[in-house]
């Protein structure tokens, strides 16, 4: 914030290692913020929003339906910070079965992204969150991709560190706490996840910040931060189903994404980071709201159009394109417990209304695909500055 520049801190301090660099170790959390009117009106207009979208979401009829789609588009945009090319449509119909997407590396990421998410999300009624369940959701996430020093679900034993390829520890951005240190800056985040004395979304930023401080693995830092996020809201349950994801914001936004987080640990920069998080977060709820009442008036619109030919079966069979605008027929009749012909008969009187159609050339195990519904799970987010400023890193 302008005026309190002079007055901030580094989030904890430099110490020199055996190897004569010098690494960071962030100061145990909470932080002291400066709650000023930028910054309560940025927490009012996230709550506010992440409300608006409980409420709505709860009068729709079932927006468990969107789950699946919306955890592979956050998987997608999450990965994609990361270098990954992988498109939805691609995960989507690979999932499907598609023998038309090439396996890759990418791919493979991606999908490991949606494991590691859907993983987490379904321990979380099991298990607290906690360093345990972080190392088990970072052996999902990195299980199989490529490189060999990943150790998947293992914190490091050895330094890293952040900068352009081709950087080293004497030239790097940044370099996080010694492996000797590790452990201890890790109990004390693992102590603050539970910490209930702040806004849970002032919680969450502020724990996705320390994370990517303390990076923890030798890959996958950012997207296990990131999973932190949507594990804590998750958690705290401020939402009906989880829909709620920022990696879209954090994507669109990436340069100004990496400068707050490194002003935090460099100069203390708490409130400005919490204000740039705290836009996301409305952006993100408005956007998930938007797609959520698209999509309803979309299928709402089908089933008009269908009109006495929309059977509780053929409503049964349109509904699964609302989960995944890609299925078999054969899919569709393992997962509704019908006969192959049944689900046949479905999809023809789908295809014959113009809902979907074929997806690549296979005629065997054919893909098809409600092409509107990924039209609007897809379509791109163009989010403002929250300041008007361009960040630069």
């Amino acid at each position: 914030m302008a005026g309190s520049d002079k007055n901030r801190q580094p989030h904890g301090r430099t110490i020199r290692c055996a190897g004569g660099y010098r690494a960071f170790l962030p100061a145990p959390l909470p932080p002291p913020i400066g709650w000023n009117d930028t910054l309560a009106v940025a927490l009012s207009r996230a709550d506010f929003a992440v409300g608006r979208l409980a409420g709505e979401g709860r009068r729709f009829p079932n927006p468990h339906l969107f789950i699946r789609s919306f955890v592979r588009r956050e998987a997608v945009l999450s990965s994609r910070i990361e270098g990954t090319r992988t498109t939805l449509a691609e995960l989507l119909a690979a999932e499907a079965g598609a023998k038309d997407v090439a396996d890759s590396d990418d791919l493979r990421e991606v999908a490991n992204y949606v494991a590691a998410l859907e993983y987490g999300l379904e321990r979380l009624d099991t298990l607290p969150l906690s360093l345990r369940l972080i190392r088990r959701i970072h052996e999902r996430l990195m299980r199989g991709v490529r490189g060999d020093s990943v150790t998947p679900g293992e914190f490091r034993r050895s330094q890293n560190w952040i900068g352009p390829p081709g950087c080293t520890l004497n030239d790097a951005s940044y370099i996080p706490p010694p492996p000797d240190e590790l452990m201890d800056c890790l109990d004390a985040l693992e102590r603050f996840l539970h910490h209930e004395g702040l806004p849970v979304l002032v919680h969450a930023a502020l724990a996705h910040a320390q994370f990517e401080a303390i990076h923890p693995f030798l890959d996958g830092n950012g997207r296990v931060g990131r999973l932190l996020i949507t594990l804590l809201l998750a958690e705290r349950g401020i939402l009906p189903a989880p829909l709620l994801y920022l990696s879209a914001y954090f994507e669109e936004t990436r340069d100004d994404y990496y400068a707050h987080l490194l002003a935090v640990t460099e100069a203390g920069a708490w409130e400005d980071w919490l204000v740039y998080f705290l836009h996301g977060v409305r952006l993100q709820a408005d956007d998930a709201l938007a797609r959520i009442e698209s999509l309803n008036i979309l299928f709402d619109s089908w089933r008009g159009d269908l009109g006495d030919a929309l059977s509780p079966r053929l409503n049964e069979v349109l509904s699964l394109f609302a989960e995944s605008p890609f299925w078999t027929i054969g899919e569709i009749g393992k997962t509704l417990g019908i006969a192959y012909t049944t689900a046949r008969r479905a999809v023809d009187r789908l295809e014959e209304a113009g809902i979907v159609s074929p997806s690549g050339p296979s005629k065997r195990n054919r893909v098809y695909c409600a092409r509107a519904v990924l039209a609007a799970l897809d379509a791109s987010l163009e989010p403002e500055h929250p300041t008007g400023q361009a960040i630069h890193s």
